[in-house]
């Protein structure tokens, strides 16, 4: 099976990243590959107010890219329903080469197991005497034809008859099961006893008078080519698959992590394992040599380049490609990549000159996500990280759109910049970010906002929320960049292990001052604060 890749940008999804693995997972399939554009998070306001107004498809949510059970290249094998026999059951693993085989029901829901020591067990130290299957399930499996009677469930004790019938004459009843030649003293007493099933070995053909007799009693009969002494040795074997199956197995569900099931296999004696996926459907049999070397998930970055920022799992997975306009980051391959990284003011921009390059057309619903991406985190041409690139690819963007851009951006950002109904852990982690800079981990929120006041009512709690993430995460500096866009600026709370670091970096001196002309976290915050780190060392 063919694994699709998943293209998705950091945690805390904003409209770039969105937009991105939307733009270029399109181009990646009209390229001819097979992608899937994801989301780490829950889309923001502003996100949606993009996807609804071009009526584009949510990404697809993934919580991490670990290698799971359903990445594995395990064992496919059909299973075998619970009324066939044991010697149905060890033919059909012998004819296919399987040690282990699944007993399912109609719909393929696991019901047990059965191996090949299970069979040669049952051989050896099985119930000799008591058989309980259906009379078509003996004829299938001893070649034989039916004389009299249909198919029904035949339960009763086993019994080869070689005496005289004198010797067993009242000794038989409802419940035998007779295996016997073309003894017809024998075969007579046995109808008139009103035996459960008559098995005639040899090939033999009865008499009429004898099938009249068992019709008149209702008493079934079989013939069969083997010999008395074979179809002795073979009639256990005839009994249920079920009635020898393993129930209590250890089983894996397909979404399972490696890392999870990998003591169970390692540590148990067994030699495969049932997957299954949803209500027990049966999927194949995994073994310890599927744990080596597994299958990898596939996978594609936009908009970022670190681990910190990245779906937990990521060392796991195999990266394939990087598209980003961040600084480079820790991220690394066993493997030579495609790595697009520019200093653009958006991701998007760089997919929209990939498909200029690639000559590939872009439609309505493209063109209008790497715009509002493009708009988004320029903000609206307002950052410092704009570049005439950006300008270029919006303007480019809109002859296919042909929208008024002011007051689509006006209105996104309104959506966007909404705070009502958010928690102070929702805002502060709406757009976070964690950085090593200079050698030291940070911690570091962004919202965007045009309603400052809705922060600044609870500025007290913001502190105090702060102070606890700081504490918990064991930052160097944690803080919440507030970013208003009409006055192009940002009101910064913070709590940092040297006090010295905000003030100098951005010329504030108490909690939520206001910094003119900072709102790029990218561009102007973290920059700073390295080269303030730098100072004070």
């Amino acid at each position: 099976m063919k694994l699709s890749i998943f293209i998705f940008g950091h945690k805390n999804p904003d409209t770039d990243s969105v937009s991105s693995s939307i733009a270029f997972s399109n181009l990646k399939n009209k390229l001819g590959y097979e992608t899937i554009p994801c989301v780490l998070g829950d889309i923001n306001k502003e996100s949606r107010f993009v996807l609804d107004y071009f009526e584009v498809d949510e990404p697809k949510f993934i919580k991490n890219v670990k290698i799971q059970v359903k990445d594995l290249k395990y064992d496919t094998v059909d299973g075998i329903l619970p009324d066939k026999s044991i010697l149905y059951a060890y033919k059909t693993m012998e004819n296919n080469n399987l040690r282990t085989l699944p007993i399912v029901d109609e719909n393929n829901r696991l019901l047990g197991i059965v191996t090949m020591k299970d069979i040669a067990m049952e051989l050896i130290k099985g119930n000799f005497y008591t058989l309980n299957t259906s009379l078509l399930n003996i004829v299938d499996d001893l070649n034989g034809k039916i004389l009299v009677g249909e198919d029904f469930v035949v339960y009763g004790k086993i019994s080869v008859i070689a005496y005289y019938y004198e010797t067993v004459k009242g000794t038989l009843g409802e419940n035998d099961i007779i295996i016997v030649g073309d003894r017809y003293d024998i075969i007579e007493h046995c109808i008139n006893s009103r035996v459960k099933l008559i098995i005639l070995t040899g090939g033999s053909n009865l008499p009429e008078k004898y099938l009249y007799l068992a019709k008149s009693f209702n008493v079934p009969i079989i013939s069969v080519p083997h010999d008395t002494y074979t179809t002795s040795k073979l009639i256990n074997q005839c009994n249920y698959i079920s009635s020898i199956m393993r129930e209590d197995v250890i089983k894996f569900d397909e979404n399972e992590y490696i890392e999870d099931i990998t003591d169970d296999v390692i540590t148990n004696n067994l030699r495969n394992y049932p997957i299954v996926k949803d209500n027990n459907i049966f999927l194949g049999f995994l073994g310890r040599k599927h744990l080596i070397n597994p299958s990898k998930k596939k996978v594609i970055l936009v908009d970022h380049n670190e681990y910190s920022q990245s779906a937990d799992g990521l060392n796991e997975a195999e990266i394939l490609e990087i598209v980003d306009h961040h600084k480079i980051g820790d991220i690394y391959t066993c493997v030579p990549i495609n790595f697009r990284n520019m200093p653009v003011g958006s991701t998007c921009t760089i997919i929209y000159n990939m498909y200029k390059e690639q000559n590939i057309d872009i439609d309505y619903k493209t063109a209008g996500v790497l715009l509002a991406g493009i708009i988004s985190d320029t903000l609206f041409f307002k950052s410092p990280t704009t570049t005439d690139l950006d300008k270029n690819a919006v303007d480019s963007l809109n002859k296919i759109l042909n929208i008024d851009i002011e007051k689509f951006a006006m209105d996104m950002f309104k959506a966007g910049t909404s705070l009502e109904g958010f928690t102070i852990d929702e805002i502060f982690y709406k757009d976070f970010k964690e950085f090593n800079i200079e050698g030291v981990k940070c911690g570091i929120g962004q919202v965007f906002t045009l309603n400052i006041e809705a922060i600044f009512n609870r500025k007290e709690e913001f502190i105090s929320f702060i102070e606890k993430v700081h504490e918990d995460k064991g930052y160097f500096l944690t803080l919440l960049v507030i970013t208003d866009i009409i006055k192009e600026g940002s009101y910064l709370i913070y709590k940092c292990d040297n006090n010295s670091v905000i003030p100098l970096a951005f010329n504030i001196s108490n909690q939520g001052d206001f910094s003119k002309g900072l709102v790029s976290r990218k561009k102007q915050v973290v920059p700073r604060i390295a080269e303030s780190i730098k100072m004070i060392k």
